[in-house]
């Protein structure tokens, strides 16, 4: 026996059409979320009375340092990740775990990211007193933003082909930026240093 494909299920009352484009709506709730999330960081950075410092690791000689070197590593997971996807989307050939390394590096990469953002926001805040420093905390927040909007699309059914690899090629181009106008800066000023 067959289930009726207009039979109520879990609360609505009827099942859409699998034949039926889905509505631009629901992009909708990814773009709120990823503008609320860029919008609250930039907000809070603002209104934070920065502290100057957030955290140190033994073997660094200053916060500067740590935060470089972290987003080196992030950038360096993101590259990976641009990488493997172009494997899975069947660009370059790649292993059969191209999927789990794609998966892996970009959440490596996160987690090595949020460090360096607590820092920027908590220790630093929002600043705007040079061309450079307002690009890399108007992305900053943005980044955020855009990572969110990412993950909760890659739950979404149905999505246009492109869709997913623009949104994910815009997170990657940001983090790049970020990290020009962050680490590789303080690199060529500071130093290359531990």
């Amino acid at each position: 026996m067959t289930a009726d494909p207009n039979a109520p299920t879990q609360g609505f009352p009827f099942r859409p059409s699998p034949h039926r484009r889905p509505s631009p709506a629901r992009y909708l709730v990814p773009a709120l979320v990823a503008a609320g999330v860029a919008l609250a960081l930039g907000v809070y950075g603002r209104l934070h009375d920065p502290a100057g410092t957030a955290f140190n690791l033994a073997g660094f000689s200053s916060t500067g340092a740590v935060k470089s070197w972290l987003a080196t590593v992030a950038v360096l997971f993101a590259v990976v990740q641009l990488v493997s996807a172009f494997m899975v989307y069947g660009r370059l050939p790649g292993p059969s775990w191209s999927p789990a390394l794609h998966r892996w590096s970009g959440r490596v990469a996160f987690l090595v990211a949020v460090p360096v953002a607590v820092h920027c926001l908590y220790a630093l805040g929002y600043q705007t007193y040079s061309t450079r420093v307002l690009v890399h905390s108007l992305l900053g927040c943005f980044f955020f933003g855009a990572f969110s909007a990412k993950m909760l699309l890659l739950r979404a059914d149905r999505l246009p082909g492109w869709l997913l690899p623009f949104v994910g090629g815009l997170v990657f181009t940001v983090l790049t930026v970020i990290w020009l106008t962050s680490a590789l800066w303080f690199f060529r000023t500071v130093g290359v240093t531990t």
